[in-house]
């Protein structure tokens, strides 16, 4: 009972951090977007963004744990039901049993973290050493202008930077086809009239927002 209770709390922990990521992924798809509509509107936003102390100093750091979290937990839980499971997949054929998307969350969740990874990298690590150790929150450039569609359009210029990203994209939206819902069903939602619909939904989502952002980035980089 209680190894039972353990692995439920992880499924419902595991899935309220992916609602949040959720959340997340549609705010800085949209934001992100801007950059192809308006650069000026994007560097207001972004510049919004970079100098509210909530999110600075509350959404940023739960962000970053939230990303390690779901990933680890997930881990955790593929661990774990590896260990209880009596029938290898071998055996069981698991082809038949459950999609790949399903069956494979932990490679495309790893290859999703290492994506984060490498956006902070470029981006986040950045920002904080501009602001914090610089201690430059103006968020202008030498010129007197704001510097965030500059150095959003400036990361996009390398081909092989923008090759790893849309693979990385790719990898997400098999992430989300089988996230998305699987996190409702993780909280107890159930229901024979709007499971199907949640279903679209998530399918809908997880092409959508994968497909916006590889947008964005082939769209910088074929008008550098």
């Amino acid at each position: 009972m209680g190894k039972g209770m353990t692995s439920v709390t992880r499924k419902v922990l595991m899935a309220l951090s992916g609602f949040f990521l959720l959340v997340f992924l549609l705010q800085h798809s949209t934001i992100n977007f801007l950059s192809v509509i308006s650069p000026d509107l994007f560097d207001s936003v972004s510049h919004f963004m970079g100098t509210n102390p909530v999110v600075q100093f509350v959404l940023q750091p739960v962000l970053a744990f939230g990303v390690v979290f779901h990933i680890g937990m997930g881990i955790s839980l593929e661990i774990q039901n590896n260990k209880a499971r009596p029938v290898k997949y071998a055996v069981n054929k698991p082809g038949e049993n459950a999609s790949w998307m399903s069956r494979n969350m932990i490679i495309t969740g790893v290859m999703v973290l290492l994506f984060f990874l490498l956006h902070f990298i470029d981006f986040w690590f950045p920002e904080l050493n501009t602001k914090f150790i610089k201690g430059d929150m103006t968020g202008l450039n030498e010129a007197g202008h704001f510097r965030y569609y500059e150095e959003l359009h400036h990361q996009f210029q390398n081909g092989l930077r923008v090759g790893v990203y849309v693979l990385s994209f790719i990898f997400l939206s098999l992430h989300l086809m089988h996230g998305f819902q699987s996190a409702f069903q993780s909280v107890g939602f159930r229901h024979n009239k709007y499971t199907p619909i949640v279903k679209k939904l998530g399918n809908i989502y997880a092409v959508v927002i994968p497909a916006a952002f590889i947008f964005i980035a082939l769209y910088h980089f074929l008008n550098a």
